[in-house]
């Protein structure tokens, strides 16, 4: 009987994990918290802003086994999961994809030649926005943070907190800001 248990249990997390990580036509990740835009990044930062979130574009690639690592391990977890729906609008952009991304100054270019632009090239990488950007500067200038790659929950959690709580502005650097974290707990 126990055994039974144990397989049924099996079955359903394995259920349960494939449905945190849907795939989309495009081959990447959809989460229920992604929005779907028109991409163009002024509209979305007015339209986050409108919302009291913070614009936050996630770079992503088909098959890149990180991106999937991030989606199943760290971007379920409930602190997490609710920071994200809590105080970000997030857009997915594909480092290898052809939609036309309007840039925060107007340039309109695919995806794949906007990521070249802005210089990204790991997967997964976040791009925070702060509410506000002065006209004629591009995404890469106005980020106020970028995490490339998949870092683990406590670090994703960390910077998550960091950006909602304009900890870039009072001059305090992420790590230690992090490591304030990870030494004061017990």
């Amino acid at each position: 009987m126990r055994r039974i248990l144990i397989v049924i249990a099996a079955i359903l997390f394995s259920g349960l994990s494939s449905a945190a990580a849907q795939l989309g036509d495009d081959g990447l990740h959809k989460p229920d918290w992604l929005r779907e835009t028109f991409k163009d990044l002024r509209e979305d930062l007015a339209e986050a802003t409108a919302q009291s979130k913070r614009l936050l574009i996630m770079i992503e690639q088909r098959g890149c086994i990180y991106c999937t690592k991030m989606h199943e391990e760290v971007l379920v977890d409930p602190t997490i999961d609710r920071l994200i729906r809590d105080h970000y609008f997030v857009v997915q952009i594909n480092l290898f994809g052809d939609v036309e991304v309007t840039d925060l100054d107007g340039t309109v270019l695919p995806e794949k030649a906007m990521v070249t632009r802005w210089g990204v090239m790991f997967t997964p990488t976040l791009v925070f926005l702060p509410e506000q950007v002065e006209p004629g500067i591009s995404v890469s200038k106005a980020a106020v943070a970028q995490m490339p790659g998949a870092f683990g929950k406590g670090t994703t959690e960390a910077l998550l907190t960091w950006v909602r709580d304009h900890g870039y502005e009072n001059g305090e650097h992420f790590q230690k800001f992090l490591a304030s974290r990870v030494n004061s707990q017990p």
